[in-house]
């Protein structure tokens, strides 16, 4: 908080009262939110040498060159960029096909604009939607300008992986199992494509009937909403959708999880017993642990300084 106190001060107050103001007309504005930053963050996260085409401006003549930067690359921005003719972007990509929300960050992005041009970025703001009340939001990152489908579908974890997938995935980006099993908390809020998860009620492992890791009453439920071939949503914890609160913990203990990825909680001793931990431990402390995890989570592969730039269309590269 507070790096554009000088060069935007009103900053923090025009993307609260927009994220608000939609928040006030739909409550379940947050969950997609919080998704956008997670799929953000985890894609790019390596050191990669990318070839721009940037300007140099001189009083007489504007002049572009080819320049190479060594950039890491994870909570940039990139999952905001649309695809162009030639490239694929991450929104595009197949894992991210669901996510919502842009039209939020567009919004705010175009208020700052129009009161600060050129100073914001569009992860500066993005990182501050999610739920500044549980945790204090750092700012003041940059955005990327690259964002490729492929990357997307190879970085992002899945709903079916096992806990050991899960825990390389996040140990790939400086993540620990606790932070696996605190962050996986966030699925207390939004709902699901049944598809995400539909795998385990008829055909689980390509051999049919319902996985084993699913309490099978609750299957029987969710068989009964996510009909073949339609495309239904369902809330992730029933009648919760948009309280943010330990539900979620509760549901994962009696194997309610929706996901595979949810069960796999349960496989490993340090996500298992953070898991059953939340059904003693005061609300408050969870809310304590999944800030601290948010701010770790956001500080993998940020650009800052030099690196990276401030976009002016949180959806297109700068045009110099």
């Amino acid at each position: 908080m507070g790096f554009y106190r000088q060069s935007c001060p009103q900053a923090e107050t025009i993307v609260r009262t927009t994220v608000d103001s939609f928040f006030s007309h739909d409550p379940t504005v947050s969950a997609p939110l919080l998704r956008l930053h997670f799929h953000d963050c985890f894609v790019r996260v390596s050191n990669t040498v990318v070839t721009a085409v940037l300007p140099l401006v001189s009083s007489s003549s504007r002049t572009r060159m080819n320049r190479s930067i060594d950039v890491k690359q994870g909570c940039d921005g990139s999952v905001l960029l649309n695809s162009t003719r030639k490239n694929l972007a991450e929104k595009d990509a197949e894992p991210n096909q669901t996510l919502d929300g842009f039209y939020v960050i567009d919004a705010a992005k175009a208020a700052l604009e129009k009161s600060c041009p050129a100073t914001v970025s569009c992860l500066g703001k993005g990182i501050a939607m999610t739920n500044e009340s549980l945790y204090q939001v750092e700012t003041g990152r940059r955005d990327g300008f690259v964002s490729r489908a492929s990357e997307a579908k190879a970085h992002l974890p899945s709903s079916y992986a096992n806990i050991s997938a899960l825990m390389a995935n996040f140990a790939a980006k400086g993540l620990t199992a606790q932070d696996l099993a605190i962050l996986s908390g966030a699925h207390a809020i939004g709902n699901s494509h049944c598809f995400s998860f539909d795998k385990r009620l008829k055909r689980y492992r390509g051999k049919g009937g319902i996985d084993p890791t699913l309490d099978p009453h609750y299957a029987v439920k969710l068989i009964s909403k996510c009909r073949p071939g339609n495309d239904t949503t369902t809330e992730m914890v029933p009648g919760s959708s948009t309280t943010f609160d330990t539900e979620y913990y509760e549901l994962v203990a009696k194997r309610r999880g929706l996901f595979h990825s949810d069960a796999a909680l349960l496989h490993d001793k340090v996500t298992r017993d953070y898991v059953f931990s939340r059904l003693k431990s005061p609300e408050p402390s969870f809310f304590a642990d999944f800030g601290s995890a948010m701010v770790k989570m956001g500080k993998v592969g940020v650009l800052t300084g030099k690196a990276g730039v401030v976009r002016k269309n949180c959806a297109l590269v700068n045009r110099w």
